[in-house]
């Protein structure tokens, strides 16, 4: 029994011997990096001072933009108040075409269509081949109608002879639509009647003429100022009973039609 004590005791002592050996080498390599550390501490503050360096060099950069914004919206209005007149002074108003032309009355005056001193003539086209031009006529329209007035519309594309007589009077030969005649003498296009509307000056050349029942149409055409010919029933021709043919009947036109005998007398 005492043998084997003493053989236990040897045995473990190597390896006693082996773990103190262990943990004086790990405790003298932790005290050497300790010393280490504390003797040459690392640049905490250079790893530091670096991000807030370029923190501080970009906030300087955006007071830079700002103060350059600033300076711009500054800058403007001092720019344009100077252009401003004061309020003393009158400052020019603005001059439209249909205000100086009224101011004489008309806008050409030596443009006249004879006979219709007293109506308003509109020369235009049911067509809507040009969608414009169809629909300024179209506006043209409901501003007559608005006013409750009877207005002699001349549509050229029912009635070829119309277009030849406002090339005549115009003395053009592409003419523009619609054209508006009032009290004979001529007045212009859309333009200038909207333009008159807008402003008032158009209800004032109108207040002489007599105003229609709201909601009137004419029983005999419908506001469409044709009707078909009486005389050919619209076929354009009519049989001649001395010569045993047929002929060409000139009280219509070449659609057949005749002016609306109930609106248009």
């Amino acid at each position: 029994m005492a043998e084997s004590g003493k053989n236990k005791t040897k045995s473990s002592s190597p390896s006693s011997g082996f773990l103190n050996r262990s943990f004086t080498m790990h405790a003298s390599m932790a005290e050497s990096k300790v010393h280490l550390f504390f003797k040459n501490p690392p640049p905490l503050s250079h790893n530091r001072a670096a991000p807030l360096s370029k923190f501080h060099n970009s906030m300087d950069s955006v007071k830079g933009k700002v103060k350059k914004l600033r300076s711009l919206f500054e800058s403007k209005p001092s720019s344009s108040s100077s252009t401003l007149p004061s309020p003393k002074e009158s400052s020019p108003k603005p001059v439209l075409r249909p205000t100086k032309s009224i101011g004489s009355g008309f806008i050409n005056p030596t443009i006249r269509l004879p006979g219709t001193e007293d109506r308003i003539v509109v020369y235009l086209t049911s067509l809507r081949g040009i969608r414009r031009t169809f629909e300024d006529c179209y506006a043209v329209k409901m501003i007559f109608r608005g006013f409750r007035l009877w207005v002699d519309e001349r549509d050229i594309s029912m009635d070829a002879a119309y277009k030849k007589e406002l090339q005549n009077i115009l003395k053009v030969k592409n003419v523009t639509l619609p054209q508006v005649f009032i009290k004979g003498k001529y007045i212009g296009g859309a333009d200038v009647i909207k333009s008159m509307f807008e402003m008032g000056e158009l209800a004032k050349i109108l207040d002489d003429f007599p105003r229609r029942q709201p909601g009137f149409a004419c029983n005999a055409c419908g506001d469409v100022r044709f009707v078909p010919c009486g005389n050919c029933s619209g076929s354009r021709k009519v049989f001649d009973d001395d010569e045993g043919s047929l002929k060409r009947c000139f009280e219509c036109n070449e659609n057949g039609l005749i002016r609306c005998p109930g609106c248009c007398d």
